[in-house]
């Protein structure tokens, strides 16, 4: 277990029982790819590590789309105190999820819902991984957020083509965070995010 030596004891303690958990489901259900299990910490854990230090301080509301094996909402309800939706459609993964969180000893809400009908409080934050391209993105997530709030969105080597789509839809703010695992990758973390108004239906 490396990859992660700016976390305190207590996190890394939960992310260990969480890691191993992960690890005796993935044997039933697919929650990573088995080649993935040896870099369970470097590949998963680890970036998505990089978005708990981008979440304010407190008890703040965070949903998490897509969240599959629990990246990476699980991971930062294990290393932050925000108050953590993982909106989860597949339900052996929000069983999964439910046991996860229990076993790493830290409080969630697992939410077993299309992300198009979820029905969750809405958000300061929301996260979301390797889920959809940036257009889709926003169109579930501006569903949660908060006016005030802005997204966090790990992305590869595409990111700057998915702005450029979502751009004929969207207005933001856009702030480029470099990531520390990939070297093609990068954060994006939106704000003042508003729809272009289609001039047709006007």
């Amino acid at each position: 277990m490396t990859d992660t030596p700016d976390v305190s004891r207590e996190t890394r303690d939960r992310l260990e029982r969480y890691a191993d958990i992960l690890s005796r489901w993935n044997q039933r259900i697919n929650l990573v790819s088995p080649h993935d299990l040896p870099h369970l910490w470097s590949r998963h854990i680890a970036d998505s590590l990089q978005l708990a230090r981008l979440i304010p301080s407190g008890p703040i509301n965070l949903v998490d789309m897509g969240s599959g094996g629990g990246f990476p909402g699980l991971v930062i309800a294990c290393a932050t105190d925000a108050r953590v939706t993982l909106i989860e459609s597949d339900q052996r993964k929000a069983a999964f999820l439910r046991e996860a969180a229990r076993v790493a000893g830290v409080q969630v809400r697992v939410c077993a819902q299309r992300l198009e009908v979820a029905d969750v409080p809405p958000a300061q934050v929301v996260t979301a991984r390797a889920l959809a391209p940036l257009s889709r993105l926003l169109d579930w997530g501006t569903r949660f957020l908060l006016p005030d709030g802005f997204c966090l969105f790990l992305k590869g080597r595409n990111a700057e083509d998915e702005l450029t789509t979502a751009s004929a839809d969207w207005r933001m703010a856009i702030t480029r965070i470099p990531s520390r695992t990939n070297a093609d990758g990068v954060i994006l973390e939106l704000s003042d995010i508003r729809r272009v108004r289609d001039h047709n239906n006007e």
